[in-house]
């Protein structure tokens, strides 16, 4: 997903089909965020017994060889960058990884508290920043695309908490659905989650996206809605149970990593089918 944001941004802030820039720029993020996600995988080994036990097996079954791979995706992605010869380009790849270490690594572990959001906003954000950096352009739309997929990655990882509630909760996590109670968690991350087709239609005024950008918008907002009200008697008061309500979390975040992934094709193929000359759009 990182790898298609990261072409889609630089298609937008260069305003124009810059393959070349695009498709190294989106290796670079690739692998960095395939380090840092190995690095998760290692120091969440334990926990993914209960939540994934197939990325456990896996992590386990790779051991030491696992470390080996993450050195060498980390020294792969601070080269891509070097070889940039941009300063800021090299900054934020450093911020990437060391937002990586404070998610996962003790005794940070970012991953298990409530602050995970602001990590996570990071992981969404400093892709269109090294994008912007690596162009040399800071406009306002740039600074608004920052935030607003800085939020959609801070949301998502809201969605991955509901998955993970019960190992957080057996190895005394701090996360958002643990602080504020199953049933209120839920309902603060499904209204987080609606929230964002607003703010990626804002991205498409933004940047003055076709129209067929916000059918897709507009279609994967009525399939997470159809995935949510059937089960909304889960979340009225007095309702017991929390164990279907478990279930449902674990259901709903596979279908967000759905959303996120039509998505974010949705808007790297938008953006290409407006440097393309495709006209058809909205303003």
């Amino acid at each position: 997903m990182l790898y298609m944001i990261s072409v889609a941004a630089t298609f937008l802030i260069q305003g124009k089909l810059a393959w070349r820039e695009a498709i190294y720029i989106g290796v670079m993020v690739f692998c960095g965020w395939s380090a840092v996600d190995a690095i998760n995988n290692i120091c969440d080994v334990n926990l993914d017994t209960i939540s994934d036990p197939f990325r456990a097996r896996f992590t386990k079954n790779l051991g030491r060889f696992g470390l080996v791979i993450t050195l060498l995706l980390c020294a792969l992605t601070f080269s891509l960058a070097v070889v940039t010869r941009n300063f800021l380009v090299i900054v934020f790849i450093f911020l990437a990884f060391s937002a990586g270490v404070l998610y996962s690594v003790h005794p940070f572990r970012l991953r298990q508290t409530i602050y995970k959001p602001a990590v996570n906003f990071c992981v969404g954000a400093l892709p269109i920043l090294i994008a912007a950096a690596f162009a040399s352009r800071f406009s306002e739309n740039v600074w608004a695309l920052v935030f607003l997929f800085g939020l959609a990655t801070a949301v998502y990882s809201l969605w991955g908490d509901l998955a993970d509630y019960g190992s957080d909760l057996d190895a005394g996590g701090r996360t958002l659905p643990i602080v504020l109670g199953l049933k209120r968690g839920f309902c603060a991350t499904i209204a987080s989650g609606f929230s964002l087709f607003p703010l990626m239609a804002l991205v498409g005024v933004m940047f003055q996206l076709n129209i067929p950008y916000y059918l897709v918008l507009f279609s994967l907002a009525i399939y997470l809605s159809i995935r949510v009200i059937p089960k909304r008697s889960l979340l009225l008061p007095g309702s017991t149970y929390d164990d279907a309500l478990e279930g449902l979390g674990q259901t709903l975040v596979k279908d967000f990593v759905f959303i996120a992934i039509v998505q974010t094709t949705n808007l790297m193929l938008s953006a290409f089918l407006k440097f393309q000359g495709f006209s058809f759009s909205v303003v």
